[in-house]
């Protein structure tokens, strides 16, 4: 039997792994009065008075939406919102297991991207926070920014969340190896969801100096190679990536952009990282390799070429590079400032306090994924963050 197999049989038996559970009993003709009619009139009528009582007496203030159309779901691709239930579900698990938020899945049969904006305007009114999940690239980019007015967090985790797990890795790696994190020489391999957020991210880009510290240099490359503003057959997003990245404007392939390099950061496909490449970059590169399951390059292999810290996306390797670190720390901690987006900064802040939150070896850069007690750490700074930017209710 395989974990594929073993976690088969557990979907049929559960029924899947989320439940709605009462908070309130309903036993008797009073509970019954309280919970439901006539007694639920009244919070009803509160709320049309003053639409901001809805996070007084609804499960709004403690709910988000997991949103996804499956168009690009984990390593599957493209399989439609009937098969990325499972994935959604899982994440309205995570959500309540480690920041005792409630979410639930929500699979559009949609990939109209108005329609798809349309739809989360008109359900948002339950939620408290929308978490866009396994949407496309560049879809994924224009959905978010259109949903940035509905006064809710709205954060697409494909993106943001893993840009600050690998923001707080590489602040602990760069302590690790030795060098100053602004002096480090960055290659994004990769320049979808993940990939494009992770670059704008590390190169500040649009952000206040004052919160952002940027690393010396960040290159990405997709399938062609090294993006540049000399290339031709760059989309509007690959051209804003151009103009925030590569500001020495590196040219040639993926081989070219790694001489010197001191990290490697792929959130592209399996075993696109040669062993020998490893000898390109600068002496202790940092190698952070999370195609799943499958990394760029082997963990083994990196570190037999001589890396000077290997994380990927595995549980069974050191230094997961894992999104259920970040995520449910700021949704709990935007919740819980009433906050009306996630800013720049919030994510800063998450990234910087997750670094913190351990003292970093060669095989631990982050927290064991499993430890609940990060939630609560990122969650404090990220409310503290957004009081103190204003972006509250």
């Amino acid at each position: 039997m395989t974990v594929y197999d073993d976690s088969l049989k557990l979907h049929e038996l559960k029924k899947g792994k989320i439940e709605v559970s009462s908070k309130v009993p309903v036993k008797t003709k009073e509970d019954l009065s309280l919970a439901y009619t006539p007694g639920v009139a009244e919070p009803c009528r509160a709320i049309a008075k003053n639409k901001e009582d809805v996070f007084r007496y609804t499960i709004k203030q403690n709910t988000v939406a997991v949103i996804s159309d499956g168009s690009a779901v984990l390593g599957l691709g493209n399989i439609g919102a009937e098969a990325s239930i499972p994935v959604m579900e899982g994440k309205a698990l995570l959500f309540k297991e480690f920041a005792g938020i409630d979410a639930f899945p929500i699979c559009i049969s949609t990939q109209e991207t108005g329609e798809l904006i349309s739809i989360i305007k008109n359900i948002a009114p339950v939620f408290g926070g929308i978490n866009l999940e396994d949407i496309s690239a560049p879809r994924c980019f224009f959905i978010e920014n259109a949903l940035q007015d509905l006064g809710i967090p709205v954060m697409h985790d494909d993106q943001h969340g893993t840009a600050v797990v690998v923001l707080a890795a590489l602040m602990n790696a760069s302590k690790v190896v030795g060098k100053p994190f602004t002096s480090l020489r960055i290659v994004v391999n990769g320049a979808g969801a993940a990939g494009t957020a992770i670059a704008k991210l590390l190169s500040c880009s649009g952000v206040s100096g004052s919160i952002c510290y940027p690393v010396k240099e960040v290159v990405v490359c997709d399938s062609k190679g090294i993006i540049s503003k000399t290339r031709t057959d760059l989309n509007n997003e690959k051209r804003d990536l151009a103009n925030a990245t590569n500001h020495s404007n590196r040219e040639g392939s993926l081989q070219d952009a790694l001489e010197d390099a001191d990290v490697f950061i792929g959130v592209s496909v399996a075993n696109s990282f040669k062993k020998e490449w490893v000898s390109l970059m600068s002496k202790d590169a940092i190698i952070l390799a999370m195609a799943n399951p499958t990394p760029e390059i082997a963990f083994e292999e990196a570190v037999s070429a001589g890396a000077g810290v290997v994380g990927t996306g595995r549980s069974d390797y050191p230094n997961q590079i894992n999104n259920v670190l970040a995520f449910p720390g700021i949704f709990k901690g935007a919740l819980d400032a009433k906050a009306t987006r996630i800013t720049v900064g919030m994510k800063l802040a998450a990234a910087k306090a997750l670094a913190e939150s351990i003292k970093p070896t060669k095989d631990q850069i982050l927290p064991p994924a499993l430890d609940k007690s990060i939630a609560g750490i990122v969650a404090a700074a990220v409310k503290k963050q957004a009081i103190q930017e204003g972006v509250i209710r």
